[in-house]
């Protein structure tokens, strides 16, 4: 038996989100592979500056491509030891700058990633803070010929590269995100419509960056979405009966 693979990512380059525990109540993994995916997260070069200055300064000057490389060759080195994985069936996601990245792979590498769902991304790092954008890609000085200095700053966007899309992809954000502004996937989105591309947009009303007590509902919604694109399996009826039970079960009212 084939079972697809779905990798966890994020890019760094101020921390790296690998998991080192097993946890029933693990969202990004544990959970997820219990539809029947292998699930994923590892690192990549650019990732946590505790490594090394070497590592760490591997994406300075592409904050977008970077790490997209590293994600690719280890999951196929994964599917030649591991005969069981299914590399014709690859899924990616993220939140934040994992959101970027998984798009950001479907993009340049649209024959190898299938299906992506990419939360909060800050697709369009021309427009999110300088603390991390900025500051990680870095800044051109400029001097003209009479001397006079000026600073240029363009970082490789996702949108520039929509019409590369082939996969299936769903994008999220939540209307009042305070870290990465809604308008980073809005301009995704417009960019994917220019290039004539079909794609999937859910907006979470009065969340956050974090979507606060939404994130069981987008828990199940990326479930289904992988369900339906690499397993042709997923539930059909409009309630989500799964939410209600696990609140039976375990006497939750509210989530948080």
């Amino acid at each position: 038996k084939l079972y697809p693979v779905i990798a966890y990512v994020y890019p760094g380059p101020q921390t790296e989100a690998v998991d080192k525990a097993f946890s029933a109540r693990m969202d990004r993994t544990d959970r997820l592979a219990q539809f029947g995916f292998i699930v994923v997260t590892l690192g990549n070069r650019g990732g946590h500056p505790s490594r090394s200055k070497w590592y760490h300064n591997f994406g300075y000057e592409n904050l977008r491509d970077y790490g997209l490389a590293d994600k690719k060759y280890v999951l196929e080195q994964l599917a030649i030891r591991h005969p069981f994985i299914d590399i014709d069936k690859v899924g990616i996601f993220g939140h934040s700058g994992g959101g970027f990245m998984s798009t950001a792979a479907m993009l340049v590498y649209p024959d190898f990633f299938k299906v992506a769902v990419s939360s909060a991304g800050n697709h369009e790092n021309n427009i999110y803070n300088r603390w991390w954008s900025e500051k990680h890609h870095g800044v051109d000085e400029i001097e003209d010929d009479k001397g006079a200095v000026s600073f240029r700053y363009d970082i490789e966007k996702n949108s520039e590269i929509a019409k590369n899309l082939k996969g299936r992809l769903l994008i999220c954000t939540g209307d009042i995100d305070n870290n990465v502004h809604p308008g980073n996937t809005i301009r995704l989105a417009n960019a994917l419509i220019k290039a004539n591309k079909r794609f999937d947009f859910f907006i979470f009303p009065g969340q956050r960056h974090g979507f606060g007590d939404m994130n069981e509902y987008f828990f199940w919604l990326r479930s289904d979405y992988f369900c339906k694109h690499l397993l042709g399996d997923y539930s059909s009826t409009v309630d989500m009966i799964e939410i209600s039970k696990d609140e039976e079960q375990t006497g939750d009212k509210k989530r948080r």
